[in-house]
């Protein structure tokens, strides 16, 4: 049984979800890590970039870390940190609890993305193509088998 639950953890696919207003359909897998590690400060719309996250040392990140990131999420912490210092009225990077606090974090933030669990998906945010996929189509970057 645990390692059932280990596999149902790494088996999760990730989405890429915007606040509705960003004006972005699809990212390439390189703009999606400088999304992610805080290099991207605004849209091509000129509106500022936040990324909402899980904890990098949730198991539910381990597809992230792995695939996004290449780092150990004591390397991510690090680099969450340097990437918002200095930014405090507005972080690049910010960590929260839970697959819903980041959806409803996106919805309500211009400029937002965040990374979710598929099935936490609502009608309020928009899904962001990787690399002209969607999840679920073959070929979709942050598939987690």
């Amino acid at each position: 049984m645990v390692a059932g639950c280990f596999t149902a953890a790494w088996a999760k696919d990730m989405a890429l979800v915007s606040n509705k207003s960003n004006g972005v359909t699809e990212v390439s897998m390189s703009e999606l890590v400088k999304i992610c590690k805080g290099q991207t400060n605004r849209w091509p719309t000129g509106k500022p970039v936040t990324f909402f996250s899980l904890n990098p040392a949730a198991t539910e990140m381990k597809l992230v870390r792995e695939k996004v990131y290449g780092m150990s999420s004591d390397e991510i912490s690090a680099l969450i940190t340097g990437a918002n210092h200095g930014r405090a009225n507005h972080p690049a990077i910010v960590v929260v609890n839970s697959d819903k606090a980041v959806v409803e974090a996106v919805e309500s933030t211009p400029g937002a993305v965040g990374l979710v669990d598929l099935y936490s998906i609502t009608g309020g945010i928009t899904v962001l193509r990787i690399e002209s996929k969607l999840p679920l189509e073959a070929g979709y970057p942050l598939h987690g088998n």
